[in-house]
């Protein structure tokens, strides 16, 4: 292990873009979550030994570039469902989306590695070697060679990686992952945390500290595997390796590690209350077509796209259902009043015909949930633009509500910068030419439903991963419909998205409710538990019913106020071993 390590600080530009792209590896559909721990470990390892604040914030630059590169590499297939742009642009988007995100954990490594070494401990150390001041052969024990002086700090004792470094980096991630979800309008996809969702942790932390908050839990962790090495070399060199602190080191990762692996290899050990008593619940119909991106927008492909999903819509007894469709799932107008020639070629030409036409799909007492774009004009009846919406229909064909997409995709649904990249041949990748306008943001559908009223929070596809802005909390659901469309996104997308889904239900104690072309829709209970879910590329329905919501989590209360509190916590944390070093002179 040392050899490596040793390795490692040599080459550390280029172990830590390799270590970066492996670490995104410990996110679905590969799950292999132990090795985004060691690679987390190594990059905190390597920047606790910077010499500069430059330097740490180079090697998280680095590793984010890794991570990211490959966690994204799904948005490459995007650009294959499109001809108005090259599909290898796709991989050039892939590489420009990462070298963008990098900046958020070069941030955090900056952040830490200056929190570590505040002002009056950087008098000597490593500026001194540099200036020929010094010599850190001097605080050296006997028979241990100097480190090198190369980019690497002595002034931690030679790098050595430290509680006030692991509780910094910690809370600085939190921070970045937070940042990230809304600067640009943001882009939270991925998330540390999601890589432990499947273990017994992550969801006793969510509920209290989010999902920022679970990430910064996950880097402490990767900070005590980070010290193991160190603490192993220095006993075994001493004949101590009984002392004290790598004892409960060792006795905290086996008793913290154990169990998560154990979880995650055996899933059954967490008690599982999904079979609760359904009377009464209500019942869901949510359909899956299997419709694929090439097929959504072909010519001639609307009549068997529609019978796709009526094949699954179907009432199988008379007992009334809340029928689930996807994001955009058909093409026609249900609302009156548009110019005529946007209601051709849907049944009979105009709205009612086409609400007569999805009527015949129902039950007394069912209601529809479905994707649909609506269309804004100006005074002149010219099409000025569009919103990606969800509209809610009774059996009778009444309209009960709509709500629109608020969080849109920038250059999915709207080509930000336009006036620069519209020049250049550059579009959104959603057909047309018109941008999607957002709507105002979170919102309950308060909806009648056999006799009583359900309440449904509305989250359009890419809405989802927006941690502590998914629900009005004035108004609180009954659980969360995640309507979208993942058939643009590849093999890593969908299963990424799921994750992200399941994180949202634990954090709001609130089922979240997925239905998609392609997949993966998913009937998600409150404790993020997937109950039941079609798998990529299958068309089918689930029958299924409601899952119970749980009381409002703290989270679900306070939202991400909680996870800063806990960043600010543990940066607060870090300046107490910090006030007993001596200042260097």
């Amino acid at each position: 292990m040392t050899k490596l390590l040793a390795i490692a600080e040599k080459y550390a530009r280029l172990a830590l873009l390799i270590a970066g792209g492996i670490s995104a590896t410990g996110f679905a559909p590969l799950n292999l979550w132990p090795l985004t721990l060691l690679c987390l470990a190594l990059l905190m390892h390597l920047v606790a030994k910077a010499d500069s604040g430059k330097r740490a914030f180079l090697l998280g630059w680095l590793f984010g570039v890794g991570h990211f590169a490959i966690g994204n590499n799904w948005i490459a297939t995007a650009f294959t469902y499109q001809a108005a742009m090259p599909a290898w642009l796709g991989w050039v988007a892939v590489l420009l989306v990462a070298l963008y995100l990098a900046a958020y954990p070069a941030l955090a490594c900056l952040g830490a590695w200056l929190l570590s070494n505040p002002p009056r401990l950087r008098g000597g150390g490593a500026r001194e070697v540099r200036d020929g001041g010094g010599s850190p052969s001097s605080t050296q024990p006997d028979g241990i060679p100097p480190p090198p002086t190369s980019g690497w700090s002595p002034s931690l004792q030679a790098g050595r990686i430290g509680t006030p470094f692991i509780l910094a980096f910690a809370g600085c991630w939190i921070i970045a992952e937070w940042l990230r979800s809304w600067v640009f309008t943001g882009f939270a996809w991925n998330p540390l945390g999601a890589v432990w969702l499947d273990t017994l942790f992550v969801p006793l932390w969510l509920p209290a500290t989010g999902t920022y908050g679970a990430s910064g839990m996950v880097i402490l962790v990767c900070g005590l595997i980070a010290l193991v090495p160190a603490w192993f070399a220095r006993n075994r060199q001493r004949k101590a390796f009984g002392k004290a602190g790598s004892w409960i080191a060792t006795a905290f990762i086996v008793v913290f590690g154990v169990p998560v692996l154990a979880v995650s290899l055996f899933p059954s050990i967490i008690a599982d209350n999904r079979a609760k008593a359904e009377s009464g619940r209500p019942r869901l119909t949510v359909v899956q077509p299997n419709i694929s991106q090439i097929d959504k927008y072909a010519p001639g492909y609307d009549a068997i796209n529609f019978a796709r999903l009526a094949r699954y819509s179907q009432p199988r007894d008379e007992a009334p259902r809340l029928i689930l469709w996807p994001e955009a799932a058909i093409p026609w107008r249900l609302e009156d009043g548009y110019p005529f020639r946007y209601y051709q070629f849907q049944p009979g030409e105009t709205a009612q015909g086409a609400r007569i036409a999805l009527m015949k799909l129902m039950n007394p007492g069912d209601v529809l949930l479905t994707g649909v774009d609506r269309l804004e004009f100006d005074r002149t009846d010219q099409l000025v633009g569009a919103r990606n919406s969800m509209s809610a229909m009774d059996s009778s064909g009444r309209l009960l509500a709509h709500y629109d997409k608020s969080h849109l995709v920038p250059y999915g649904e709207y080509l930000a910068l336009r006036w620069l990249l519209e020049p250049l041949g550059a579009t959104r990748l959603v057909p047309g030419t018109l941008d999607f306008w957002p709507g105002p943001g979170p919102r309950t559908l308060d909806l009648p439903f056999n006799g009583q009223r359900m309440k449904v929070g509305m989250q359009i596809c890419y809405e989802i991963i927006f941690s502590g802005q998914i629900t009005d909390r004035a108004n609180r659901p009954d659980f969360i419909f995640n309507p979208s469309n993942d058939a643009w996104f590849g093999a890593w997308g969908p299963p990424q998205h799921l994750a992200q889904a399941r994180l949202r239900a634990i954090e709001e104690g609130l089922p979240v409710i997925r239905s998609t072309p392609t997949g993966i829709s998913a009937v998600i209970d409150a404790d993020g538990r997937v109950v039941k879910s079609l798998p990529p590329g299958k068309a089918g329905r689930i029958d299924a019913h409601l899952p119970v919501a749980k009381a409002p989590t703290l989270f679900a209360r306070y939202g991400n106020s909680l996870s800063l509190a806990f960043a600010a916590l543990l940066i607060a944390l870090t300046f107490i071993p910090l006030a007993r070093r001596p200042t260097s002179r």
